[in-house]
């Protein structure tokens, strides 16, 4: 826990400085493949302190958690017992993984838009991703809709409400989360009968 809480300052410490953008974006691609913290907290504290670049920081930040799900698919693809194994078993997560597996073969892009959103680790599902072998083009369309949905929701949020959005955001992340799930859960198991 100390470790995370010494990881968490640092990257805030990010936002006040002129390396903040680029941080964001390295830590977006970094958090989609191997890194423990997501790039929200970065996000939070740069649209805080430029509220008229929310959205340009947000959709930077969907760009690059994207890119680096890719990165963790081919990690999951091409070398999952030399470098994705060691990254599930160092957070911990092996558990999560075959849990994973067997979720992505009933609902794979379902999933990913889900997993996209959602606080889960996201590196579990791009790595799995890979190992499962779903289909690429599938992955980027689902990754695209779920990262983009969750941080461009913050972005216009904070440029909406500004400081006191990052409060009720910090207080009630998982319920809102669990929320808008359930209510994408619902959508999609509508769309799915209404074609039938």
């Amino acid at each position: 826990m100390r470790f995370l809480k010494k990881l968490y300052n640092w990257t805030l410490k990010w936002a006040d400085t002129r390396y903040g953008f680029t941080a964001l974006n390295a830590v977006a691609f970094a958090e989609s493949s191997f890194f423990p913290l997501p790039p929200d907290i970065l996000l939070i504290a740069l649209c805080i302190s430029q509220p008229k670049k929310s959205f340009k920081f947000a959709s930077y930040c969907s760009f690059f958690s994207v890119v680096g799900g890719v990165f963790g698919y081919f990690i999951g693809l091409l070398f999952f017992d030399i470098i994705g194994m060691p990254i599930l078993n160092f957070y911990h997560v092996m558990d999560k993984y075959e849990l994973i597996q067997a979720i992505y073969q009933k609902y794979d892009a379902i999933a990913v838009i889900i997993a996209g959103f959602s606080p889960l680790p996201y590196k579990v599902f791009s790595i799995a991703a890979g190992v499962c072998k779903i289909n690429l083009f599938v992955f980027i369309i689902s990754s695209i809709i779920g990262r983009s949905l969750r941080f461009l929701l913050l972005g216009w949020l904070i440029y909406k409400f500004g400081e006191k959005i990052k409060v009720f955001i910090d207080k009630y992340f998982t319920i809102l989360t669990i929320a808008f799930t359930i209510l994408l859960i619902s959508g999609f198991w509508a769309i799915t009968h209404l074609l039938k």
